[in-house]
């Protein structure tokens, strides 16, 4: 007999969108938080910029939302946008409450200012905000007796009362199983409530600023339980990731641009500085006009990287904002005090997810999903800088009010997880292909710029692995690498389709066989088949 839980509210993910569910929930409910690695090796301990929030004498609620909207490409809700930006400020508040240590000047919170914003409104922690944030909420979390803690444990499945032929509407989500990835055991979690926040699925491509973590696990576990998804051809491609060879997914920040930082063409072309041939905002333009421009100047010219110069500054500057860069830099042998940065763009952020509305609800009662997993209006066709984390705040907050609110009748037993009928799998080198045959084509065919053809041949390559995967899943006893696979595929395969049905280029989505706007703009979603 395999182990089992009971908690009121099953929350899966430990970024900031989790912790802050469970802070808040513990005063009222029984809380259990899983996290497939140790607590601190989510995608929000990596965020380097800050969170945005309007603060500043001269900045405005309007102004933050139609930055918002313009960044988005025509595609925000606007009553999530507004939502968001008008719970800022109070998200901010309670963080400093905490006791998180944001950067100041003169005694007040120190704001920067990054790409497609109109103001300076970034609250940061230096550049590593994510890891202060975490480090604080992790302390609190470990602290408060009535969170259960449950590091190395990796969601497999939901649990779910659907019959055949049902659909979610009329369905419950009771918990999930999880792998015990230390005691190499599936064990069931019963929950009245169980809330979704892991993250988004960067693993996907070749290339990505996202931790080993980002496997979109939450957004196939809830398509495969009857969730629609929205959005998901909109991936975000940071500009600038550091181009080294020792320099595993080491993002360098917007706000690098934002106080300053120049894009060049290395020297022996000219060291010519070229987003202003792009847009009128030059560095400060949306990341996915930056990326498209750094992507056209490296196949022009053949290059390998660009560089992000900004040795104008004095090293005192570069030192108070951006002392883990400089010091990581300076690892690697780069003096970013007196020479550029060589950067390339990499996948970093997933706009789209798991369909909810401003209290995190799903389709499935029960079921919640909040942060990047989700799908909520906010970024639209491309996510405004900083606006992720309070993202994560606001509508975590806005779960547990209503899972406050919601009845909690006691959640029925499950039955425990069945492997009577798999055995241990005599190869492993099938998975590690399969993996790395997937992240090199969505890299190649489903980047930065599409083509109906390049679509069509990811389409392809995904069925056949979901077939292979599948006949693995169903024969040899489940692990993490496998359930990690799985998800990435179904992932892919959802990003695939979500950009095979968008006939323009808009916002993250940019392709060569419809390069105009279509005059309405329209989410994509994307519907599971029924069962």
């Amino acid at each position: 007999m395999t182990a089992s839980h009971r908690f009121d509210v099953l929350i899966i993910g430990s970024g900031l969108a989790g912790l802050t569910a469970a802070l808040h929930l513990a005063r009222t409910h029984r809380v259990a938080v899983i996290t497939k690695r140790a607590l601190a090796d989510g995608s929000s301990n990596w965020a380097q910029g800050g969170i945005a929030a309007v603060l500043a004498e001269g900045d405005s609620v309007a102004s933050h939302v139609e930055d918002t909207l313009v960044a988005g490409a025509g595609l925000c809700d606007l009553e999530a946008t507004q939502f968001t930006v008008k719970n800022a400020p109070a998200a901010i508040a309670w963080l400093q409450e905490l006791g998180v240590p944001f950067s100041q000047e003169d005694g007040e919170l120190h704001l920067t200012r990054e790409g497609g914003h109109s103001h300076r409104r970034i609250v940061h922690a230096a550049d590593a905000t994510g890891a202060a944030v975490q480090a604080t909420l992790i302390e609190r979390v470990r602290a408060t007796p009535d969170i259960r803690l449950f590091e190395h444990h990796m969601l497999v499945n939901l649990i779910t009362d659907r019959q055949p032929g049902g659909t979610p509407t009329d369905s419950c989500c009771t918990g999930a199983y999880v792998l015990d990835t230390e005691r190499d055991e599936v064990v069931t979690f019963n929950a009245t409530h169980t809330v979704l926040a892991t993250g988004g699925a960067g693993k996907v491509y070749l290339y990505t600023t996202n931790p080993d973590t980002a496997t979109g696990d939450g957004i196939a576990a809830a398509w495969r339980a009857g969730c629609r998804v929205g959005n998901m051809e909109f991936i975000q491609f940071h500009p600038t990731c550091l181009y080294h060879p020792h320099a595993k997914s080491f993002l360098i920040t917007e706000a690098v641009r934002g106080e300053g930082g120049h894009l060049k063409l290395p020297p022996h072309l000219g060291s010519h500085r070229f987003m202003p041939d792009h847009d009128p905002r030059a560095e400060l333009a949306p990341r996915d006009v930056v990326a498209r421009a750094i992507d056209f100047e490296m196949k022009k010219h053949g290059l390998d990287c660009v560089h992000l110069d900004i040795s104008h500054q004095p090293p005192e500057f570069l030192q108070a904002h951006f002392p883990n860069i400089l010091a990581r830099c300076a690892e690697l042998g780069i003096d970013i005090t007196r020479e550029p940065i060589p950067v390339v763009p990499a996948a970093h952020y997933t706009c789209g997810g798991v369909v909810t509305d401003l209290a995190g609800r799903t389709d499935l009662a029960g079921l919640y999903a909040v942060g990047e997993t989700t799908c909520t209006g906010l970024h639209g066709a491309n996510r405004l800088a900083s606006n992720s984390l309070v993202e994560c705040m606001v509508f975590a907050q806005g779960a547990v009010n209503a899972i406050r609110q919601a009845a909690s009748p006691e959640a029925p037993a499950s039955p425990s997880w069945d492997d009577s009928r798999v055995t241990d799998a005599d190869e492993h080198v099938v998975i590690s292909h399969n993996w790395d045959e997937l992240r090199r084509f969505m890299w190649d065919y489903v980047g930065i710029v599409r083509t109906n053809k390049r679509l069509e041949r990811a389409a392809h390559r995904i069925a056949l692995l979901q077939g292979e995967i599948q006949e693995f899943y169903s024969q040899f006893h489940v692990t993490r690498d496998l359930l990690e696979l799985r998800n990435l595929v179904q992932v892919a395969d959802l990003i695939v389709q979500s950009a095979m049905l968008r006939h323009e280029s808009r916002g993250l989505h940019f392709s060569r066989d419809y390069p105009g706007l279509l005059p309405e703009a329209k989410p994509t979603i994307l519907v599971p088949p029924a069962r």
